[in-house]
């Protein structure tokens, strides 16, 4: 019952949309016969926090919403959202360092490996392009594993290369803080963009066959990883920066060199990402909570009294599926419908999300909107999975094309 109430408290506090158009059976069809490939979900870490690992106690086929912190992924919705492909990021805070970033990182991975085994018959681990399409013949959902943030290999490329023995799929070069070799778009410059040792991690990573993620990296970082990287890189879950101006998005320049190596924008659905208005309402209260000395990354009925009066006081502007399409109509014009894709960052929000979009069950009405702007199906089903897949592939085949080189065993400088 409190969980039910805590839910019902949130919608009444969330802007109130208009009655949500049905999805044209066109788009139940396309997305039957090429289901989502999603970028980037944060829910083994919300397990990890929430519910203190215990995958086996819990059950993702019932409704998480109801649980007592509610969640924006299980999996039914998965199904409603036909998503059949997710990478599960193994995220750990950018705090995080020396050995035990790794050990985190490893109990993560653990994590993703025992959802799969908890629940065979939705979930399977997945580690190339043909995985993944036998996961969904068999009407299951390829599970791929993200490492996000360089911090996790604690500066050692024999950490990076067992990750990628144990199924990780891509490394997101940093996350909310600069590296002493790859800097954040989010913290001041330690290297430069990428050190020596930075490119190197990169050149590694083309050989063992681990995608090179640029989301979160400074703009000098995605542009030396483009300047490196035989294979095409991805943004995992990033958006267009001149849609919504935040460090996080990508220029439009970038946009186009990731197009043009063969890469993938995989468009993230955060309002703080997604909406400048909604960006400068959470930037106020942001300033409001830590005037009065509170933390801001709880939203709705969750977040403190104080925070919840404020939020009264100061309605919060409407994101919606239109909004998430505007970002993907960009990135497909500057960049090429073949480069861009879907990163929802669910469960790594904070619960928040465009009207429709606050779960994974939402993604056929971004379909459904791109569709009514005249979206072709073989377009739409590019977006779906067909570009990343394309990705994989590539990916695949440089390291095949550099199995010969010997591992580098390196070390960054201390």
């Amino acid at each position: 019952m409190i969980a039910l109430f805590l839910a019902q408290a949130a919608a009444a506090a969330s802007p109130v949309p208009a009655a949500t158009p049905p999805v044209p059976a066109r788009i139940e069809r396309l997305l039957e016969r090429t289901p989502v490939i999603d970028g980037h979900n944060d829910l083994p870490w919300e397990i990890r926090q929430h519910y203190g690992a215990k995958v086996e106690a819990l059950d993702l086929r019932t409704d998480s919403t109801r649980w007592p912190y509610p969640l924006q992924t299980d999996i039914a919705r998965l199904r409603r959202g036909h998503v059949g492909g997710q990478f599960w990021s193994v995220y750990i805070p950018a705090s995080a360092s020396g050995p035990r970033a790794v050990e985190m990182t490893l109990e993560e991975i653990d994590i993703v490996r025992r959802m799969a085994a908890a629940w065979p018959d939705a979930f399977a681990l997945a580690d190339s392009a043909d995985d993944v399409r036998r996961a969904q013949k068999s009407g299951r959902i390829a599970s791929l594993i993200g490492v996000e943030g360089g911090h996790q290999i604690d500066k050692r490329l024999s950490v990076l290369r067992q990750y990628r023995a144990l199924g990780v799929r891509y490394m997101t070069l940093t996350h909310g803080k600069s590296l002493e070799w790859a800097d954040s778009s989010t913290d001041a410059p330690r290297a430069g963009g990428l050190n020596e040792f930075g490119r190197q991690v990169v050149k590694e990573m083309n050989r063992i066959g681990m995608i090179v993620d640029v989301s979160h990296v400074a703009d000098t970082t995605m542009a030396a990883a483009l300047d490196v990287s035989r294979a095409p890189v991805i943004a995992s879950h990033s958006s267009a920066r001149a849609i919504a101006d935040a460090p996080r998005n990508i220029p439009d320049a970038l946009l186009k060199r990731i197009g043009d190596g063969g890469g993938v924008v995989m468009v993230n659905f955060y309002p703080s990402f997604v909406s400048a208005k909604w960006r400068a309402w959470d930037a106020a209260r942001t300033a409001f909570a830590k005037g009065a000395g509170l933390a801001s990354d709880e939203y709705g009925p969750r977040a403190p009294a104080p925070l919840v009066a404020w939020d009264a006081q100061h309605p919060e502007p409407a994101v919606t599926v239109a909004d998430v399409a505007d970002h993907i109509e960009h990135v497909a014009k500057v960049a090429g419908r073949g480069a861009i894709g879907l990163g929802g960052d669910f469960d790594g929000i904070s619960g928040t999300g465009p009207i429709g979009l606050k779960g994974v069950e939402g993604y056929p009405l971004i379909f459904a909107e791109l569709a009514r702007r005249g979206w072709s199906d073989a377009d739409l089903s590019g977006l779906a999975q067909g570009n990343i897949l394309r990705v994989i592939e590539r990916v695949d085949a440089v390291a095949a094309s550099m199995a010969k080189e010997p591992p580098v065993d390196a070390t960054a400088p201390d």
